[in-house]
């Protein structure tokens, strides 16, 4: 019976496992440089205390975080990114973006957009829909949106959360 080893079937679910937790290790490692910019000792820095708390909850390292912080010293060139666009159906997304090539980002975002039918907007056009909240950004309304419309969301926000410099992605829709 070929491919019913359960070897091969452990070593596929670890793969994918690692592969979840790298990309979120990526992540969280991008938050706590951008936070360590402000200061790299975390008793003077609230912000960067809570990234490393929030990275130590999802089981990360000390050696990536103690790398994440030294980072700022040696390249200090991250930036955050806040996109705004048009989605279907005029629908709000804002993408969070942690990256050290403004450019690249941009590009790959864009090319996104265009695939799924979105739009880049200008800075502060979209910002008013959204509020502002501890965990991030939160429609003030949702409007009233056809079901295709709402799946090309859906795929887009899937691939926009697959890139390593994308932190966090939020639409107008309800999930």
């Amino acid at each position: 019976m070929a491919g019913h080893s359960k070897w091969k079937q452990i070593k596929h679910k670890k793969a994918t496992t690692d592969e979840k937790r790298s990309k979120l290790f990526s992540k969280l490692a991008n938050v706590i440089t951008i936070t360590a910019r402000d200061g790299a000792d975390p008793q003077f820095n609230s912000a960067l205390r809570g990234a490393i708390e929030v990275a130590r909850k999802n089981q990360m390292p000390q050696a990536n975080i103690l790398r994440a912080i030294k980072r700022v010293t040696e390249y200090g060139d991250l930036e955050m990114l806040l996109i705004e666009a048009y989605g279907p159906e005029g629908l709000g997304i804002l993408v969070e973006a942690i990256t050290d090539n403004r450019n690249r980002t941009m590009n790959e975002i864009k090319s996104l957009f265009k695939d799924y039918d979105a739009k880049l907007a200008n800075p502060g056009s979209l910002l008013w829909s959204f509020e502002k909240t501890a965990e991030g950004y939160k429609p003030k309304f949702t409007p009233e949106t056809s079901e295709e419309a709402r799946e090309k969301i859906k795929n887009l926000i899937e691939k926009l959360e697959e890139r390593d410099d994308v932190k966090e992605v939020y639409s107008a829709i309800d999930d």
